[in-house]
């Protein structure tokens, strides 16, 4: 390690040091915009995934849209959101970034899902039919136990995929740990830049981590994972 690297080392150090309570702030508004997408996302990708697997024509269509939505450089998303949400004065903020990371956060939670119930093996679901099981039984009962580790993958890809999308956040006013690489960019500081891609590295590893120990908790002791 050469002496320019002992300096920036020792200047990202001290900025932590000196800027702990606001780095944390940052780290808890960022939490709770990618948090509140999550869950709506689950929301709305877990079920329509279920339920895409008793219509195929809707389902390719569906996961197209999504396949296309991804595709979207997410600093393009974000802009067209401002125009939309102006018309309810709500152009910048929170409300187009929550959006904008709930729409990114459909294809992996819907996919998993919807793969994971198809793959469901058949003997099972004829199991859970033949002891008198309803619809609505079979799928909270049975498949969906079956399927956890496949859909809580999903799940954990749109997470760590958010937290690091959650960054461009910053530049429409959403807040969030992007202040740290947008301040730091425009004001040439480079230990600024650093620590923001540290704490969002470290927060995307801790989320994964979290959600890994989640999934195996949730998950039957005979499903593999």
């Amino acid at each position: 390690m050469n002496n320019n690297d002992e300096n920036t080392l020792l200047q990202v150090i001290e900025y932590f040091q000196e800027n702990m309570d606001f780095i944390l702030e940052l780290t808890a508004e960022h939490v709770n915009l990618v948090g509140l997408a999550i869950i709506v996302a689950i929301l709305i990708g877990v079920p329509l995934g279920i339920y895409l697997t008793t219509n195929d024509s809707l389902a390719g269509t569906v996961l197209n849209i999504a396949s296309v939505i991804m595709t979207i450089p997410s600093i393009a998303l974000f802009g067209l959101m401002v125009p939309i949400f102006s018309l309810i004065n709500q152009g910048i903020g929170f409300l187009p970034a929550f959006i904008a990371l709930i729409l990114y956060s459909q294809l992996p939670i819907i996919r998993n899902t919807y793969t994971a119930i198809n793959n469901v093996d058949p003997e099972i679901r004829d199991a859970a039919i033949g002891i008198g099981m309803s619809t609505t039984q079979r799928i909270f009962r049975v498949e969906i136990p079956n399927t956890i580790p496949v859909i809580m993958a999903g799940i954990r890809t749109a997470v760590v995929l958010n937290i690091g999308i959650g960054v461009i956040a910053a530049f429409i006013g959403a807040g969030g740990l992007g202040i740290l690489i947008q301040q730091g960019i425009t004001r040439g500081h480079q230990d600024m830049v650093i620590a923001g891609a540290i704490t969002i590295s470290v927060l995307g590893i801790s989320a994964d981590l979290f959600l890994r120990l989640l999934q195996r908790i949730f998950t039957s002791k005979g499903v593999s994972s």
